[in-house]
């Protein structure tokens, strides 16, 4: 073969490697008489070692820097052990969690680095102003050049520095104004990426009020305890596994958290002012955060040195550095003071999260930061001089006149205001992603709507910054990625915190995002890819022409249509007969895997079912930006609004982090509204992190285990119509037991080498609670037209769950009753009997292919599948459309598959939406998406954000 070029072979490989399944599986292969051994699903799930096919050879060579490849040494040990345990394709240690990481082992060190406070740069940065989609949270970068401070830590922060290239790797310490979903959500996955980087890991000091202990609690639940040992709390609380700090840090004025060569960072506590005398809440209290630079010595008078008799040299730098020296001709010790001018006072920046008009009267009144205002009378040796306020707090908050007042205590220091307001919010801070989706929609809108942004209109100013620049105290609107420099002058050693004259203020925007039209990026289109408009042409033409044909099955006597395996694949199922376009729609709102890139989120589905509510499948981080982006503001408020149930598939980050965001967020907008406590179906772990998290805040929350929703579980509970017993009663009809013994011939059989996951470590359950769950989760499924809702174990990692959701029966137009669509979600898993059997008959599966086929071997080490693996799961279990998701970050854009087992199945991005309706279309467009990405080399983008947290030396 010649060496390979930009074309179709880049991505829809014609080599095929070894399937899982090399026949299609039928049903007596999963029957539970014993069948001929070669037969076997268990042999066609036999693991044999192969070498690898590698049809892409540049790509080979990026895998070789990825952190995988660093990773996957680690797991040949452990894969191959279970190759000898068991004859199944899947890695049983790590099924049963026992693959633990070494960070689990030992303490992850923080780096040491080497600080010079002479000549560096310094500056502060927005991260993120909540302003465009609202989706950033406030978030500051105090940089230096070796060292980094970030304030707060929201959904979004390493997703946002990716995009734009922000060494994370530099960041020593994180600064939580307030502890909860809103500052913190982000934390997670940053610590998990951090822990990650290289063989040893990396991590942070991370600080915030005594709130802080319950976040650390909560998040043992799923990070490995190394990776949260430097937490570290302040203010009064109870014991926790946040470090508190020494007495001899805490003032009464002041509590130092950080002080050396570049910079002191001390904290002020700010709390609510509760007129009726009741104590404050967790999660209320909010910190003032000073940053003070050090003062900026004299500039260094030559003349004088040489009169004192020192001859240039190495003597003149250590005379700048603070350090006497004695003269090269005279017999005297020269002092800084003899050679160096006036110091100055170093740059002053205060951080304020003022979050309501409670936390402003304790703000007027907090004695600790009168030595601030400019109209201070005390001694004057205590007075400072504040060149810059970054205000996070809401402008709810900072427009009401006691802030105004507040802040004009200051003086001329600057004020940037960064809290949550519409402003820019059609202006996408990750560019690269909506390019992408701005071009799919171009062409295929309808499967790629316009995303919310784009349909908002621009908003040049905001009602609080327009009367804060007409009344007494003058004010800067944040942007993401706005500066505020203090400028290192050539090598006279002085810093100049740029604050006047008014035009130069030392405002930098060369980085700020742009308005970037989609007719901007759609002309960039048509020139790069001018063949993209027939293409589009064709696309809506799918729309026009006739769909398949309904398979008219035989009627039975009561005039029900009887689904079945669809054998003929142009044939339209029973369930889509006069289907309407309110009926379903499912949204693919994070494709990617392990950690948010450039291009795709983390796992999240949306199920629409419109008027009848919504639910979500899996709720990584981000999910709420993802849903504003496709909706809009507004749109994603009155989407979470009209959740009826989230479900959560295993414990792993990627799939929930983003759920304690989505259920504050979904609080706050029902305030003082009737209404249930929304149902989160989850496994056991989960449970343990939403109770220690909601000792925090309020999730308004409902918690039911993933085994109470099993078909077994479900029988029982609509046949006894009584509570449901303890699951670890022998005998019980709820019983771990009970449950595996009606399904005796699955792979999580008793006796069986995956016996040990399914029933995993001991989880409490609150068996007295299930009874209500469940007759409450009934009800919910009835209200939206539902009829089953079913978790089912499958091959990942200890109580890893699979889900089946089929919707109730309904009466077409000539009056005959047709069968509900089904959905079913794989979750993250090896193909297993147990998915195959849930996803006979299905109108959807939506199946994870976190790896091409060729690389069997690491699918397996890492218990997730192929994209041909998954393909065939569907087509074994006779499923209509097969979707794939959940793809590897080694694949940036679009994953490498082989076209020709294409014939049913979709790769999915972000922010697609599949109308149930569009199911007949959807595997004809795939075809089409190559020409968006016929130049695409696979590449690892795993680098790129290695690139974001490598460490630069």
């Amino acid at each position: 073969m010649p060496f390979i070029t930009p074309n179709l072979r880049l991505l829809f490989s014609s080599s095929s490697s070894s399937s899982l399944f090399p026949l299609k599986l039928s049903v007596p292969l999963l029957s539970t008489k014993p069948t001929n051994r070669h037969h076997s699903l268990f042999t066609i799930l036999s693991y044999s070692k192969r070498q690898r096919s590698t049809p892409f050879p540049q790509q080979n060579q990026r895998r070789n820097r990825s952190t995988f490849k660093k990773e996957k040494d680690k797991e040949d040990h452990s894969m191959e052990e279970s190759a000898k345990e068991s004859s199944f394709g899947f890695n049983k240690r790590r099924a049963e969690g026992r693959d633990k990481d070494v960070h689990d082992k030992k303490k992850l060190q923080l780096k040491v680095r080497k600080l010079n406070p002479i000549n560096t740069l310094s500056y502060v940065q927005i991260l993120g102003t909540g302003m465009d989609t609202q989706d950033t949270s406030p978030s500051v970068l105090l940089f230096f050049d070796n060292q980094r401070f970030i304030f707060n830590a929201g959904e979004g922060l390493q997703r946002f520095c990716t995009e734009h290239k922000i060494k994370l790797s530099k960041v020593d310490h994180i600064f939580l104004s307030r502890v909860c979903s809103e500052t913190a959500g982000g934390l997670p996955g940053l610590l998990l990426t951090l822990a990650g980087i290289g063989d040893e890991g990396l991590s942070v000091n991370v600080w915030g009020p005594s709130d802080l202990k319950y976040l650390v609690d909560a998040m043992k639940s799923f990070i490995p305890h190394a990776a949260m040992v430097h937490t570290h709390c302040f203010g009064s609380a109870p014991s926790s596994d946040a470090s508190p700090l020494p007495d001899s840090a805490k003032s009464a004025n002041h509590i130092i958290l950080v002080d050396n060569e570049l910079a002191k960072i001390s904290a002020i506590l700010l709390k609510p002012s509760c007129s009726d005398g009741s104590p404050v809440k967790p999660g209320e209290t909010s910190v003032i955060y000073v940053c003070e630079l050090p003062e900026i010595t004299g500039k260094f008078d030559p003349k004088k040195a040489v009169a004192l008799g020192l001859k240039p040299g190495p003597k003149y730098r250590e005379l700048q550095s603070g350090k006497s020296v004695k003269s090269d001709t005279l017999d005297i010790m020269v002092h800084p003071s003899d050679v160096l001018g006036p110091s100055l006072p170093g740059p002053l920046v205060l951080l304020v999260d003022c979050p309501t008009e409670s936390h402003v009267l304790e703000l007027l009144s907090a004695e600790s930061l009168n030595s601030y205002y400019a109209d201070f009378s005390g001694d004057p040796q205590c007075a400072k001089t504040v060149n810059c306020i970054i205000h996070l707090s809401p402008v709810s908050v900072t427009g009401t006149s006691n802030y105004q007042k507040w802040m004009k205590r200051f003086g001329s220091a600057q004020h940037i205001m960064a809290g949550h307001e519409m402003k820019n919010v059609e202006i996408p801070i990750l560019k690269s992603s909506a390019r992408i989706t701005t071009r799919l929609n171009y062409l295929c809108p309808q499967l790629f709507p316009a995303s919310g942004f784009w349909s908002l209109p621009h908003f040049n100013t905001s009602a609080a910054e327009s009367s804060a620049s007409e009344g007494p105290v003058p004010s800067i609107c944040a942007e993401n990625l706005l500066k505020v420099r203090k400028i290192s002058i050539s090598s006279s050693l002085v810093f100049q915190f740029t604050l006047r004259p008014l035009a130069n203020l030392g405002i930098d925007r060369t980085n700020i995002p742009s308005l970037e039209a989609p007719s901007e990026i759609t002309n960039e289109l048509l020139s790069e890819v001018p063949e993209v408009v027939d293409a589009a042409h064709q696309i809506s033409q799918f729309w026009q022409g006739p769909r398949e044909l309904k398979d008219d099955c035989p009627m039975l006597d009561n005039e029900v249509m009887i689904e079945e395996p669809w054998l003929d694949e142009n044939r339209l199922p029973n369930c889509l007969d006069n289907v309407r376009r309110d009926d379903l729609e499912i949204v693919l709102l994070g494709t990617g895997s392990s950690q948010p890139s450039k291009y795709r989120n983390v796992s999240s589905i949306y199920v629409n079912l419109f008027s009848k509510g919504s639910l979500l499948l899996d709720c990584g981080e981000g999910t709420l930006g993802q849903l504003k982006r496709r909706y809009g503001v507004e749109g994603a408020d009155s989407a979470v609004r009209k959740l009826r149930c989230i479900w959560i598939s295993h414990i792993h980050a990627d799939h929930h982090a983003g759920l304690a965001r989505i259920l504050a967020l979904r609080r706050d907008l029902l305030k003082g509204v009737p209404h249930e406590p929304l149902l989160v179906v989850g496994p056991g772990p989960l449970k343990r992190y939403l109770d220690a998290y909601e000792r925090l805040e309020d999730l308004d929350m409902q918690f039911l285990h993933c085994r109470y929703t099993r078909e077994a579980s479900w029988n029982d509970f609509e046949g006894n119509g009584e509570p449901v017993k303890n699951l670890s009663t022998p005998g019980s009809p709820f019983s771990t037991e009970g449950l595996i013994n009606k399904t005796e011939a699955n792979l999580f059989a008793k006796g069986s080498c995956m016996q040990s996951v399914w029933k995993g470590p001991g989880i409490p359950v609150d068996n007295n609670a299930a009874f209500p769950l469940l007759k409450n989760l009934k009800k919910v499924l009835n209200e939206a037209g539902l009829e089953t809702l079913i978790s089912f174990p499958v091959v990942h990692c200890p109580q890893a769950f699979g889900f089946a959701l089929k919707a109730a029966e309904r009466i077409n137009s000539v009056g005959k009753v047709i069968p509900g669509w089904k959905i079913v979600y794989s979750g993250d898993t090896r193909p297993c009997p147990e998915l195959v059997e849930a996803s006979r008959g299905a109108t959807v599966l939506i199946h994870e292919a976190t790896f091409e086929d060729g690389m069997m071997e690491e699918a397996i080490a890492k218990n997730h599948s192929t994209t041909k693996e998954a393909i065939d799961v569907g087509s074994s279990a006779g499923v209509y459309r097969i979707i794939l998701t959940h793809f590897s970050q080694r694949y940036p854009k679009i994953p490498v598959v082989d076209e020709t087992h294409m014939h049913k199945t979709c790769i999915a991005f972000d922010l697609m939406s599949i109308n149930l309706a569009d199911l007949p279309i959807l595997p004809k467009v795939l075809p089409y998406f190559k020409l968006l990405f016929k130049d695409e080399m696979p590449v690892d983008e795993s680098d790129d954000v290695v690139d974001a947290v490598s460490a630069a030396s």
